[in-house]
């Protein structure tokens, strides 16, 4: 089924890619950054396969996977930062998210956040919704930008180069890479829900123990008074 799927994604990446040049790259390269599950595990290898043809260059297509994957963290960011971040304080706790949760990892971020955005943007899954991360902790937007330029700049052209070494050989190669990113995802939502279960169980736990002292005082006999 994941088989199909990527093949299908694939030589559509490849047609538009192969119609628009350039263009195709950043547009496609945006799409994946916003957190549409388009792989670049695809699209630059096939760029990097027309580098080793002479129809793209390498500066070329590398500059045209950063700039799109930009484009399309920056509408991540933003739309987290003003839309998700109040929606998250007023409800966060009906998902399990409490205000000191929030606030943790706020603490996290300034200490951590920028090796958090640059090493993210170099891991598969990750990279896609580290901007969704940054845009809820608010990280400086000009500080996420610049380290999020650098942390792409370094995955787009490493997987451009593996596409430009391996030449026509690139898309069982860019296929082998996407699998490894889904499973990664499969991974990481079974990770989540398995920490949701954990939080539930220790949402009722808590409630049970607030209520038991309660009960215990209700089941203890009243004192008499004085005059009976």
């Amino acid at each position: 089924m994941i088989d199909q799927i990527i093949s299908a994604v694939a030589s559509w990446i490849v047609d538009v890619i192969s119609a628009t040049g350039y263009f195709g790259v950043v547009i496609l390269m945006a799409i994946e950054s916003a957190c549409i599950p388009l792989p670049s595990e695809v699209i630059m290898p096939f760029a990097g396969y027309l580098v080793s043809t002479g129809q793209f260059s390498l500066i070329g297509a590398a500059t045209a996977g950063a700039l799109g994957c930009n484009l399309g963290s920056t509408i991540a960011y933003y739309v987290a930062a003003y839309g998700g971040r109040p929606v998250l304080e007023r409800w966060g706790e009906y998902v399990l998210i409490s205000p000191a949760e929030i606030k943790r990892a706020d603490e996290f971020f300034l200490r951590y956040g920028s090796a958090t955005v640059f090493f993210g943007r170099l891991l598969p899954v990750v990279r896609t919704f580290v901007s969704i991360v940054a845009g809820f902790i608010e990280i400086p937007p000009v500080l996420f930008g610049f380290l999020s330029l650098i942390g792409t700049a370094v995955w787009v052209t490493a997987i451009s180069l593996i596409g430009y070494g391996v030449g026509s050989t690139w898309q069982s190669v860019a296929h082998g890479i996407a699998v490894a990113g889904y499973v990664i995802a499969v991974v990481v939502v079974i990770a989540i829900g398995g920490f949701i279960a954990y939080r539930l169980r220790e949402v009722r736990r808590e409630a049970a123990e607030r209520l038991e002292p309660v009960s215990q005082g209700e089941d203890q006999p009243r004192p008499r008074s004085p005059t009976s």
